[in-house]
């Protein structure tokens, strides 16, 4: 756990990134309790700065002993960098949040949701593990039905967003966008193929069993956030042609049967979930509506009337932040809760 309250020296690795850009952001916005901020990136950003509430803080490269003295870092770098620092900054007494996917199975690391099992802090050893972005949201909205009723299944198919490979992936989606508008050819550098007025169902590397790496990782990460390795899962991610914000669409057997109007009100009574579901009035989530928001929004919540106890619904949340930035910082206020 921490070494002190009050204010304390943070760092976040990667903070040129996408999601380090948010993280830098939700600190400020959120009014984190920070003494000092420290900001590294590669090579390529050294001598760029960040503006902090008012004031231009120099991005660093970091170094053997760059993390002493730091009580938490927040890491968007890469599972490679992360191999690599995160030990690093652990054994400097720094607590780290890390945003790759490099430790997130291993079971000497807590992978934490904290709507979820923000108990599971306790036992983490310097690194805490930050969910895939597409599981983060998928879990907020299973938690509350696991405990009302008991999920024996789940089937989820994601339309994600560019944002969540990065900003080459945006830059890639605006470039084709124009280009195709103005009748010039496509260049793909970042995805195998075309994304603008597309969709691509290959999200990472395709493995043996003909899953991507990102629909195992779903799959993975669910049962060891949630604690229960006896909820089957299965996942079709997908790429869409949108800048920011994933979609899913969940269908959840139960054991225990649950109605719509159930279940919206075990969802509204949770926390970080936002029911926005009024289909006769064209009320449903939408990802430029979500955009920037904190929470995870839910609508189409229908009864699935092919099984007895079954749930169709529609969920959205923001992958910058609560998939990635946010609920790094989240885990860092629980830190400090504790402290």
């Amino acid at each position: 756990m921490l070494k002190r309250k009050g204010k304390y020296v943070v760092a976040v690795l990667g903070a040129t990134g996408a999601v380090g850009n948010e993280m830098v952001a939700t600190l400020e916005g959120r009014d984190f309790p920070i003494e000092r901020l420290r900001l590294f990136a590669s090579e390529r950003s050294e001598g760029k700065t960040l503006d902090f509430k008012g004031k231009k803080i120099p991005v660093e490269v970091p170094g053997k002993d760059s993390f002493k003295g730091i009580d938490i870092a927040l890491f968007s770098a890469g599972a490679e960098r992360s191999k690599t620092w995160a030990p690093i900054a652990a054994k400097s007494g720094c607590v780290v949040v890390d945003n790759s996917s490099q430790w997130r199975m291993d079971p000497e690391v807590p992978l934490i949701v904290p709507e979820v099992n923000s108990h599971d802090l306790k036992w983490h050893k310097g690194i805490i593990a930050n969910p895939n972005c597409s599981t983060i949201q998928m879990v907020v909205v299973l938690k509350p039905i696991h405990d009302a009723a008991k999920i024996k299944r789940v089937v989820v198919t994601t339309f994600q967003s560019v944002s969540g490979t990065g900003k080459k992936a945006i830059d890639e989606l605006l470039e084709q966008t124009m280009d195709v508008l103005n009748s010039k050819p496509v260049k793909c550098n970042v995805y195998p193929h075309q994304i603008a007025f597309n969709v691509l169902p290959h999200i990472d590397k395709f493995l043996k069993n003909g899953y991507t790496k990102e629909e195992m990782k779903m799959v993975n990460e669910t049962k060891k956030i949630m604690g229960d390795d006896s909820i089957r899962l299965t996942a079709t991610t997908v790429r869409v042609p949108v800048f920011r914000c994933h979609s899913e669409s969940l269908n959840i057997e139960t054991q225990k049967k649950l109605s719509p109007d159930e279940a919206r009100a075990v969802l509204s009574a949770a926390p970080g979930i936002i029911v926005f579901d009024a289909p006769d009035k064209n009320v449903y989530p939408l990802p430029v509506d979500v955009a920037g928001k904190d929470e995870t929004y839910v609508g189409r919540i229908r009864s699935d009337e092919s099984v007895e106890c079954g749930l169709n619904m529609w969920i959205v949340a923001d992958n910058l932040r609560k998939g990635a930035a946010l609920n790094a910082v989240q885990i860092a206020e629980k830190l400090i809760e504790t402290a």
